[in-house]
Parts: structure tokens; sequence; C-alpha cells
């Protein structure tokens, strides 16, 4: 007898068997021994999953002489004829070679004819959406009322490509991805009855790379003992399937996070010198630092020893969950920039050397005003949007609030004054913008924006044209308050506010009085001499 792969040799013959799908299993067993099963059957879910499998067992138990508790026994005359093949009333069909209307048409012919052994003629149609449109065209009165002595099941990987008139005619049913935890215990019962001696951390690396598929877990396994050696550890796993070695992953890692060129480059040129493949080595820092990540929120990671967390450990102790969100960010650009290159290996290295420089990345950070990590300003943010809340939430009223709107109103060219100024709706009727500006500035404070009031006090606003308002910095515009200011969902706000006083639809323009001035105060430090001023409690919320 030829070799016979294991995902084969150990394919479930019962749903008993099958793991990781019993929400689906519990289900097909009640329908069997209920005898209230469907005409049609979809079945979908990621590759490796028991979507065939269960089409296999499901097909066995609805046609089993002596059927157990929704079980087919494996042991009758139609379960033995079904299991090597031989029942022809048992129809296993790839629609991915036999996608035609011919096919489907062959089908149609066939149904009409009574099962020559079975009770059913069970037809497995797997890949079905492969087969064309004329294809499902001449597929769908079959599939609605085939006739009693028929029955369909159909498995497909990509559910959204088959027709509405397709999947409303079966009872559907979605395959989830195996878990780990299962996917361990199954190998383990593999590697038992094979004689095969595995250690716990090699299958929780085959666990983690067969990424929720049963049937890729056993195809792994079945590498690491092809060469007759049944001892199989993490190292040789590694080997087989081209993984660098954890200690260049994490040189790799920690260079980068320590801004380290030099160990980085190091550490690449030995992996690349041991063969191994750029992506995989890039998918395997990404993953890394994702464990960081997962490591800094509290979660289990059960595919490192103690040691290898130990050092996992030490690591996202000194970085920011802001800063390991951008490193993955930031290598997923870089695969994704290696696929569109002839020259992967450069683009890899270079991408490897700007992470680990510290000026490039400040840079980066800089010129992206969303990102949280790298300057003082994210900070500042940060504090600012905690004072928003704090106030929003009625968490304290400023103690010095009659002097905060005496000196808002000394500041006022109009001597303006908010206390009578109950909606902003309104404000604007009748008067210039100059005359209003004050107070749409004011109701910035009431409604708890700070960032807005704080860097539009001082302003002053003039009417460019019918349809636009420039909004003058007598003091200079900084570079802060630019940032601020230039925000999409702060400049929305502040027109929005400006066309609602208005009372028609208004463009805003900011015009720096004093571009090339640079600031009296440290912009941090305004900040806190105004907060002290209002007494907002800075030390609460940092």
């Amino acid at each position: 007898m030829g070799y016979t792969a294991l995902y084969r040799k150990f394919r479930p013959q019962t749903f008993a068997e099958m793991v990781g799908q019993e929400h689906i299993t519990k289900t097909l067993k009640n329908q069997i021994m209920a005898n209230r099963v469907g005409h049609a059957y979809l079945f979908n879910g990621v590759r490796g999953t028991g979507k065939t499998t269960s089409a296999k067992v499901l097909a066995r138990a609805i046609n089993c002489l002596n059927p157990q508790d929704g079980e087919p026994c494996n042991e009758c005359e139609i379960c033995k004829a079904a299991i090597n093949g031989s029942l022809t009333d048992i129809v296993e069909m790839d629609a991915a070679s036999n996608n035609s209307v011919e096919d489907i048409r062959s089908i149609r012919e066939e149904v009409n004819f009574l099962p020559t052994k079975a009770k059913y003629r069970v037809y497995i149609i797997d890949e079905v959406h492969m087969l064309s449109q004329g294809a499902f065209n001449a597929l769908l009165k079959t599939l609605e009322e085939p006739p009693e002595h028929v029955k369909f099941i159909l498995a497909t990987t990509e559910p959204q490509k088959l027709p509405a008139t397709i999947l409303s005619r079966c009872q559907r049913f979605d395959f989830k991805r195996i878990s780990d935890e299962d996917i361990i215990k199954r190998l383990q019962i593999v590697c038992d009855e094979s004689n095969v001696k595995i250690t716990k951390q090699a299958l929780n690396i085959i666990a983690a790379l067969s990424d929720g598929a049963m049937r890729d877990a056993l195809s792994i396994l079945e590498r690491c003992v092809q060469d007759g050696v049944n001892d199989i550890d993490e190292d040789k796993i590694k080997e087989l399937v081209g993984i660098p070695k954890l200690t260049y992953i994490h040189s790799i890692s920690k260079a980068i996070i320590e801004y380290n060129i030099d160990d980085a480059m190091n550490a690449i040129t030995a992996v690349l010198e041991d063969g191994k493949e750029l992506n995989n080595l890039l998918w395997e820092i990404i993953k890394y630092i994702k464990d960081i990540l997962m490591v800094k929120t509290n979660q289990k990671l059960n595919i490192y020893n103690e040691a290898d967390f130990a050092e996992l450990k030490q690591l996202a102790d000194t970085i920011s969950k802001e800063r390991a969100i951008k490193l993955i960010n930031e290598l997923s650009k870089l695969e994704n920039d290696m696929k569109s290159s002839t020259q992967r290996s450069i683009v890899f290295q270079a991408g490897i050397i700007s992470l680990c420089d510290r000026e490039i990345s400040s840079e980066k950070s800089n010129n992206n005003s969303n990102d949280v990590e790298g300057t003082g300003n994210s900070e500042i943010f940060a504090r600012l949007e905690k004072i928003e809340n704090y106030l929003r939430s009625g968490g304290g009223i400023p103690k010095k609030q009659n002097l905060a709107t005496k000196k808002a109103d000394n500041i006022s060219t109009n001597n303006v004054t908010t206390s009578k100024t109950s909606e902003i709706a309104g404000i604007g009727k009748n008067k210039k913008i100059a005359q209003y500006w004050n107070d749409v500035v004011n109701n910035f404070k009431k409604n708890g924006k700070i960032m807005l009031y704080t860097n539009l006090l001082n302003t002053n606003a003039v009417e460019i044209n019918d349809m636009t308002v420039g909004i003058e910095f007598p003091n200079g515009l900084t570079p802060f308050g630019k940032t601020v200011l230039e925000k999409p969902e702060n400049k929305t706000e502040i027109t929005n506010q400006i066309s609602i006083a208005a009372g028609k639809t208004m463009n805003i323009k900011y015009i720096d009085s004093k571009p090339n001035e640079e600031t009296v105060l440290n912009e941090e430090q305004e900040l806190s001499n105004f907060a002290n001023e209002f007494d907002i409690p800075f030390d609460v919320i940092e």
C-alpha cells in the first residue's frame, strides 16, 4: 500500500473526532437524529477547518444502515463502501476543474435516477465558488427543488462570490478557525499514534504557523518527520519552514527599539548569510513587535519558553504602546514596499535603518500630525484632551471664573461679554464678524473646547469676502497652534460655528501677522500658565 499523507490518514471519521467545530457538529447530529436533514447545505470557512470532512461524515451518516446518535457506524456495508470510495451514490466534485454548464447539466440528468445502494444520492461540490455564472444558473432549479432522494453539500472558502440565489437555497454553516489549544491536542494524539516525540514548544510553534488550519498543522508536522528522525523540537521546525532563529529576531527588534543601527545590520547580515528569506524575516519581526504589544496589554503568550519570554518582557518595559503600534505600521508599509520592488534586500535594509535612526523617526513624527509618538506636541495634545474631558464631565469649574471672564472681556476689542450669550446661533445677527468674533471664541471655552479657545485668544476676525472669514494672529501663529488649528476636526468645528453665527456658509483662512517672530514663552509653559490661572487641575489628570 502506498504512502498516505498525515492529514488523510488521520482524517476524522465521525463528528466526535472533529475539533474546534462543535457548534456545527452538534447541530448536524441533532438534525440526523430528528430525521430533519435539509436538501442543501453550504459549508464555508478558511482552508483546513473541516468543511470537506464534515461533508463526508454527513453523507455517510444519512445513508448509514446503523447510525448511532447521529454518527455513522463506519462498519456497515454503506459506510465501508463510502470510506474506500466505491459507493457511487456519494459523488465528490471539484468545481475548480468542473465548472462548466455541461458539468452541472450532467448532475441534473443524474438526479432523476434512484440511488443504487444508499438511501440518498449525495453530491459534494467543493470550491463551489469556482462555478461559472452559467453553471450557477443551471444549478438553481435543481438546488431549490431536488428529488427526495438527493442531497447537496456545497463547500467554499469564499461565500461572498456565490450568487444570492444560491445562498438563499442552502442551510449555511460557518466554520471558524481552530484554536491553538485544539490544534495542539490533536497534534499530540497524532504524534502518540505515530510514535513521534515532540516538545511542547514545537507544538506551540506549529499551532501558531498553521493559523487555525488543522490540515496545515498536519502538513508541517509531516515535513518534520520526513527525514526519518522522530524527535522534533522548535529548532527543527524553524529550520524546515525557513524561520530565522529567535535570537536574530530579538536582536533586530531590540536594535530598532534602542535606535542601534550597527546591531541591527549585524543581525540582518547574519540572517541573510544563513540563507533565510527576507519576507519570513520581516514577518517574524512584525509578529515579535506584536507580541511585545500583547505583553504590554497583559495578554498571555504560550509560544515562548521562560527565557525567551523574559527577554520579550524586558523589551516591553522599554517601549511605549504608541511606539509599538507605530513600528508595526511602519514595518507593514515596508512589507508592501518590498512587494513592488525588484531590489527587496536594499529596500528592506534601508527601511530598518530608517527605523533605527532617531532623527529620521522624529522627522516622520513631526510630519504626521496624527502621530502620538515622538515630539513634545503629542504630550501637550494628550494633556489638553484630558482637560477637555475633565471639564465636559463636570469634574470641576474653575474657581477664578469671574476673573477669567473679566480678563477675556479686557482682551476683546469690543468689550463684549459672554454672560448673556446662551446659544451661538443668532450671535452674529445683523452684525459683522469683528463684532461677534469674541463671543464665538468664548463659546469654545464654555463648551469645553480648551485647545481651540487657548489658541484663538487675542485673535481678530475680518471679512475677506462674502464667503471667507480671515482669522488674524497679531502675535504670530506658533507651530503648535498651527498643528492644533489645522487638524481637520478642529478646522471643521471653527468653520461650523462661524457659519452658524453668520447665518450662512462661510470658509476660514488663517492669517499669520508675524510669521518670522519667535514666541516669547515656551508653548507648553503658556498652557501651564493658562491652566494655573483658571485653576484647571493639571496635577489631577497627569
